[in-house]
């Protein structure tokens, strides 16, 4: 079936059933938190980073709830309805949204290249993990850092880049990897969140929140459209560039993203993954099928999206609001990764300094994780579906492009190499040679 421009047409097959796909015999609530739910949670733990726990924060810091809460459910309500429609695009072809895009006039050779410059210039410059190491700096030193020594916190900004290489390198399937990783760092935060404002926040400063966040106002005086723009935009995941996440719709199988193949980690083994994408022909069966998968995709996003990214923007401001209100402090673009922590600490004592500065560092390495992964996983889409000659040059083994190197091994042993290489780049050589050179 021919879909836009410029594309291939692309193959018919019939969409499969959700219990083959997730090997069950019935999906209950148990097998769909189990099973089904994962690509929000990627997304979620991308969300709940520098819009929650940086802007969102500062902005109600310095201007009160009202103006600021309804604009966060706003743009957070539109971002869920986007990923939605972005995601029935994935479940429906197996295509991920910077393949699909190519199919748009003028086609891929504009779209594509398009779709990546904006998406590479907006998180290149990785404020996500300045903030991360930041706030790894402060819970290892127990203060935060000084002039002198931004050359400390940028070193463990980068450490914990080497972090995410290991959690997607050392998976047999890099989306799954990233999925339990972020159901660890999601559910940890939010729940140390949760009690933590619980205990320490008024109910008025609670009241006064959620009423910010249902009562339709206008922007506070005083707030500039680029501190307007970016709690916008940074609220939930970001806003127009959500689509970057919802690749892993394909990944977990949803619908005929289980005909196309996934990314594979070094100890996944070589998997197919196809350049061009499965549709099906609507009949009857898959117009049921269809509506099965479109629950379980909405389950994913207004269940699990869509309500941990309103708390995960919630509980901080809220607790940011409290801080505030009594140390008579506000925060400013340099402290706010660890302002809550300080005057926290300086309240309730250092245990509660260092608990914060945990949530901190674990709010903002989950963005570090997603961000990261992202920018490799978009670019490896990219290139494996339009060009035949990286195909070719990689094997039909994505993994080749997306590690940059064929294996690890050993200078002093090469028969160990060649046994462990999954692509056999290795016999007979003393050295592993890698794509890139």
């Amino acid at each position: 079936m021919q879909i836009g421009v410029s594309r291939p047409p692309s193959d018919l097959a019939d969409l499969p059933e959700p219990e083959k796909v997730f090997e069950v015999r019935k999906l209950g609530p148990v097998q769909v938190v189990q099973l089904v739910i994962g690509p929000s949670l990627i997304a979620l733990g991308i969300s709940i980073g520098s819009g929650e726990w940086l802007l969102g924060p500062q902005a109600v810091g310095r201007f009160g709830f009202v103006g600021i809460g309804w604009v966060i459910t706003v743009s957070a309500l539109l971002q869920t309805f986007y990923n939605v429609e972005i995601a029935r695009y994935v479940v429906a072809t197996g295509e991920t949204p910077v393949v699909g895009r190519g199919r748009v006039p003028p086609g891929w050779k504009f779209w594509v290249p398009v779709s990546l410059a904006v998406f590479c210039f907006a998180f290149i410059f990785g404020g996500w993990a300045a903030g991360a190491g930041q706030g790894l700096f402060a819970l290892i030193a127990g203060r935060g850092y000084r002039p002198d020594e931004i050359e400390w916190v940028r070193l463990l900004a980068i450490g914990l880049l080497v972090v995410v290489f290991l959690i997607t390198a050392g998976a047999r399937k890099v989306s799954r990897a990233l999925e339990l990783t972020n159901w660890v760092l999601v559910g940890a935060l939010l729940l140390v969140l949760i009690v933590v404002t619980v205990a320490v926040v008024p109910f008025s400063v609670w009241s006064e929140g959620v009423r910010g966040l249902v009562t339709p106002a206008a922007p506070p005086e005083g707030i500039t459209a680029t501190q307007l723009g970016g709690l916008a935009g940074f609220t939930a995941l970001a806003s127009g560039l959500n689509w970057y996440a919802m690749s892993h719709y394909r990944d977990k199988d949803y619908g005929m993203g289980h005909h196309v193949g996934f990314i594979a980690g070094l100890r996944g083994g070589k998997q197919e993954l196809r350049p061009v994408g499965v549709t099906f022909v609507d009949t009857p069966a898959n117009a049921s099928l269809w509506r099965r998968w479109y629950r379980l995709l909405l389950i994913d996003q207004w269940a699990v999206f869509f309500v941990g990214a309103m708390l995960g923007m919630l509980l901080p401001t809220v607790l940011m609001a409290h801080v505030v209100a009594v140390s008579g402090q506000q925060p400013t673009a340099a402290n706010v990764p660890t302002s809550s922590a300080e005057q926290l600490g300086l309240l309730y004592g250092q245990g509660m300094f260092y608990l914060m500065l945990v949530v901190g560092v674990l709010v903002l390495f989950s963005t570090q994780l997603g961000i990261f992964e992202a920018l490799v996983r978009n670019f490896t889409d990219a290139m494996h579906a339009v060009s035949p000659r990286l195909r070719r040059r990689i094997e039909d083994d994505p993994r080749r492009f997306y590690y940059r190197s064929c294996c690890w091994c050993w200078r002093s042993s090469p028969a160990r190499c060649t046994s462990r290489c999954p692509w056999n780049w290795c016999r007979s050589r003393r050295t592993c040679r890698t794509w890139a050179r």
